[in-house]
């Protein structure tokens, strides 16, 4: 693995501890010596607690609430730059005097002096973009956390926390993504509004169904679905779905190639984020993929209800909720 962060690690990105290389003085850079390659990050470790998360939502809403403009991911962005990446130096105090310092100065006045701040803005936003905003309730309007939580109220459910721990089916890997130890038949709902980019069956994630956000910098991967009736009544790819929609039903299906296999052997939901922030990127041994265990417990905060259709038997959300969104990029997995 430190091989493989070393090897994908480019001039924009940042590992944790690691500064974006600089050209000795009076050496040319690369981009003086030949054709400028496209810059995009390579690389994101993101490890920002959810302590952190929670205080800079709050601080976000409870602005644009009187009228102000602070951005949660500003705060976070700002803290990440201080602490080199490293959210195990957080201290609640440090984004207190933050706040303070934004009574009188602008974000861009304070980050000026800031090198990597940049880059931790880029890669934060990439991460937190859809999860806060404006959006709409049964038409009323509203300002705050608009993501879900991936498992719909009132359904028990454990937080395995397993985010690169090793995985031998079909061949060694990490494990890439988030469990969710739930019941069979527990309604999956949608994180964050966007396109459906992938249904269908994975030999290692069994039923799934992979959800592309609008700016595309987020795709959502939900696994090891319910066997036989893995997703909500009239999924297809190309669809739009709506935060808070019911999506699917957890199950146990996958390690097999052949179809509707329950070869896992706990039923849960695997949760995974992958960052895109180029197209090359995808289906590449350059995929980034973040843990999720710190964003769950921050979405656990907002389940949708859902209600169940005694003659189909199906879920769906009790809430309409409206999202505005960009329009989205249409790209195939």
């Amino acid at each position: 693995m430190t091989a493989f962060l070393a090897a994908t690690a480019g001039a924009f990105s940042l590992c944790a501890h690691q500064s974006p290389a600089v050209p000795a003085q009076g050496q040319a850079s690369s981009s003086q010596q030949e054709p400028e390659k496209k810059k995009f990050i390579k690389w994101v470790d993101f490890n920002v607690t959810y302590l952190a998360m929670q205080k800079a939502m709050k601080i976000d809403i409870d602005s644009h609430k009187c009228g102000g403009t602070i951005c949660w991911i500003d705060l976070l962005a700002y803290l990440g730059t201080k602490y080199g990446g490293d959210f195990s130096k957080y201290k609640s105090n440090d984004m207190d005097i933050l706040v303070g310092k934004l009574q009188s100065k602008s974000i861009g006045e304070l980050t000026a002096g800031m090198k990597n701040f940049s880059y931790y803005k880029e890669a934060y936003s990439a991460v937190l973009g859809g999860l806060v905003g404006k959006f709409t309730v049964n038409g009323a309007e509203q300002y705050g956390l608009i993501g879900f939580s991936p498992i719909a109220k009132s359904f028990p459910y454990q937080d395995y926390d397993d985010f690169g721990t090793r995985r031998t089916y079909g061949y060694s890997r990490p494990h890439l993504g988030h469990d969710m130890l739930a019941a069979t038949g527990t309604p999956v709902v949608a994180v964050e509004s966007g396109v459906v980019e992938a249904l269908g069956w994975n030999q290692y994630g069994g039923w799934r169904i992979g959800i592309r956000s609008f700016d595309s910098k987020r795709y959502y991967y939900y696994a090891h679905l319910r066997q036989n009736r893995p997703y909500a009544e009239g999924l297809a790819v190309g669809q739009t779905v709506t935060a808070g929609d019911v999506i699917g039903y957890v199950g146990h299906t996958g390690y097999s190639t052949t179809e509707n296999v329950n070869n896992i052997n706990v039923s849960h939901l695997h949760f995974g984020l992958e960052l895109i922030f180029d197209e090359s990127q995808k289906e590449s041994v350059n995929e980034i993929w973040i843990d999720l265990y710190q964003i769950t417990k921050l979405l656990r905060q907002h389940q949708m209800e859902v209600v169940r259709n005694s003659e189909t038997k199906e879920y769906t959300a009790k809430k309409q909720i409206e999202v505005a969104s960009e329009t989205p990029v249409k790209s195939g997995r």
